[in-house]
């Protein structure tokens, strides 16, 4: 580990000096390429030199104690003091470790999240618009920048499905875990005998997918065009705005009627087109490593229920990794960082265990 440690501290400072350079700065395009590769290697550098730190200081703190052995007082300060450095060691090592861990190569992109109302009838609708509002205040409080691309609105003002592109740093990196089942228990308003009821949505979070990473072969698509329904004003059911998407070889069906644009809507439906296809390939891809991905505590798929939003006692639960909080109106709110992080946590520390268990 310490040898690759070193290799990237040489690395480092070969980017750095190589930033400084005229022809690196008379180039926009190789000093942004290399002002990204630095970026990239920062972090791990940057904790690599804090544990030498503390080794260093480690070693001074054990020769003091050597040469203090016939002083009580001076001995007591440098043993507390080797206590506090030999935790601080084993911290930056541990950090270290999952930091070289390797990365997901989708984990700088941006995201398409799709929402659907499942079990529930107009309560799941309710609930799937309440989900929405909870990535859109996360998004906001990231900084993230979210465009909806596609909705189908219920009668009772929910959403049967709603689908947006969320922009922004590392988005897919925080949202990667949040594919699933998300089942919520509360009093329905609509319920007068005041039952508590259980119903879901399923969100899933896609990798978007650069048209150079998938190519679709105009002759492989349908375009249909038709009438937008629904809220929208007078260009509702006038024009033929709404587009639909087939893509022929795997039968995929986008539609996409938000935008009074034709050309626009088109744009948009093939974003999120190009994102299904992007991962169904990516699907195939880690058919050939199930075995390993078997062992981590639930996989993300869409299919399981992983979280449990509890109205009644304000709590949420995420069942992969046994978390449970009393703060449901706050996560609802936005304030979603105490559940990602814990959950992001909990997959690295997977990732480690496997990453050792091979070695």
């Amino acid at each position: 580990m310490f040898s690759k440690l070193e290799a990237l501290e040489q690395k480092f400072e070969e980017l750095t000096m190589s930033l400084a350079q005229p022809e690196t700065l008379n180039d926009p395009g190789k000093y942004q390429k290399t002002a990204k590769a630095r970026a990239e290697i920062a972090g791990i550098v940057e904790k690599y030199r804090e544990y030498k730190e503390a080794e260093k200081h480690l070693r001074e703190t054990k020769q003091l104690l050597l040469e203090s052995a016939n002083d009580p007082e001076m001995k007591a300060m440098a043993q507390e003091e080797l206590q506090k450095l030999e935790r601080q060691e084993q911290q930056c090592t541990e950090s270290l470790k999952v930091l070289l861990l390797p990365r997901d190569p989708n984990d700088e992109k941006n995201v398409i999240l799709e929402i659907r109302a499942g079990t529930g009838g107009d309560e799941a609708t309710l609930f799937a618009a309440e989900v929405f509002r909870m990535y859109s205040r996360y998004a906001e409080s990231q900084g993230w920048r979210v465009d909806i691309l596609s909705t189908s609105e219920s009668g009772v003002g929910g959403y049967k499905e709603v689908i947006a592109v969320i922009e922004g740093a590392k988005v897919y990196s925080k949202l990667k875990y949040e594919s699933g089942v998300h089942r919520v228990q509360r009093v329905p308003k609509t319920e007068a005998s005041g039952r508590i009821h259980t119903s879901a949505v399923t969100v899933a979070v896609l990798p978007e997918a650069d048209e150079v990473e998938v190519q679709i072969d105009p002759k492989d698509v349908r375009v249909d065009t038709f009438c937008s329904s629904g809220p929208g004003g007078q260009s509702v059911n006038t024009t033929y705005s709404a587009v639909r998407i087939t893509h022929l070889p795997t039968g995929l069906v986008v539609s996409c009627q938000d935008e009074k644009s034709q050309i626009k809507n088109r744009a948009k439906a093939m974003r999120v087109l190009r994102s299904r296809l992007f991962e169904m390939e990516q699907a195939k891809q880690q058919q050939e490593i199930a075995q390993a991905r078997r062992s981590q505590v639930g996989s993300g798929d869409r299919s399981e229920k992983i979280r449990t939003y509890n109205y009644p006692q304000n709590r949420l639960t995420d069942h992969r990794i046994g978390l449970t909080l009393h703060q449901l109106d706050s996560i609802l709110d936005g304030r979603l960082s105490p559940v990602i992080d814990a959950v992001l946590s909990h997959f690295q520390a997977e990732k480690l265990k496997q990453t050792v268990e091979a070695a």
